[in-house]
């Protein structure tokens, strides 16, 4: 089932995505929902993001292929930093760039989005607070990045976290394909398999330190092929079983 959210003329719902078409549901998305009977062709809504997270929990360098292109040691426990909910932005919203960096990345990711309260989580039980999975763009000011010990600047700035276009509740995160794609070329390919913590391991790790509530998301770290963005540059997050969120690149 793939979870949306969306504007219609100016009011917001959550809906049921089939085909091109959403189906306007009632109740909410982390218990029951029944269709209402409305709904509306794909043209005729607004998505937004799927979710309104909290916080948003991101591991670094958790793809073996990244962390080579990067010539950085494989972790052996995941990296983790926090994104504030400001930097979240949905389908087609653009993404800012600010004066304040020279290069802004793409890192196309899987997010996770919890659907139950989570502490202390054991990793044979972590898919069980799951509500689904979602496309992430974790955009970098890459310069900044690199002269800073800490990523909430360079990853945490305002539009620097598209999520969207739905939330995807039947996929397997541990083996789906996740491509990037920047003016329509691919220039990021992998599957989800060459994780170095999958996402039980990563919720499990997480969650002894820091309580995730409904609607949080975790994203879980990009594939190799990290490159820079520029204005009136569209970026495009692609993966199977889930979506695509696309976002062009805005000036201030």
């Amino acid at each position: 089932m793939k979870i949306v959210r969306y504007s219609y003329k100016g009011k917001t719902s959550c809906g049921v995505l089939s085909g091109k078409t959403v189906h306007q549901v009632k109740g909410s998305i982390f218990g029951k929902l029944e269709r209402t009977g409305t709904k509306y062709g794909l043209s005729q809504v607004k998505l937004l993001t799927p979710c309104q997270p909290s916080k948003v929990v991101a591991v670094g360098l958790n793809y073996h292929l990244h962390a080579q292109e990067t010539g950085q040691k494989v972790p052996t426990e995941p990296m983790i930093f926090l994104m504030p909910p400001s930097a979240v932005i949905g389908p087609d919203d653009g993404i800012v760039y600010p004066p304040i960096t020279k290069r802004v990345d793409f890192e196309g990711e899987l997010g996770v989005v919890m659907g139950k309260k989570a502490s202390k989580v054991p990793e044979d039980k972590a898919l069980d607070y799951v509500l689904g999975y979602t496309c992430v763009n974790d955009v970098t000011a890459r310069d900044l990045q690199a002269k800073e010990a800490q990523f909430t600047r360079s990853k945490g700035m305002d539009t620097f976290c598209p999520i969207g276009p739905c939330i995807e509740t039947d996929a397997d995160p541990g083996n789906v394909l996740l491509e990037t794609l920047l003016n329509g070329k691919t220039v990021q390919s992998s599957s989800t398999s060459d994780m170095v913590f999958n996402v039980p391991q990563v919720i499990a790790y997480v969650t002894q330190a820091i309580t995730l509530l409904p609607g949080d998301v975790i994203t879980t770290g990009t594939p190799s092929g990290i490159a820079p963005m520029k204005v009136g540059d569209e970026v495009e997050v692609r993966i199977s079983d889930i979506g695509s969120l696309c976002n062009p690149i805005v000036s201030r």
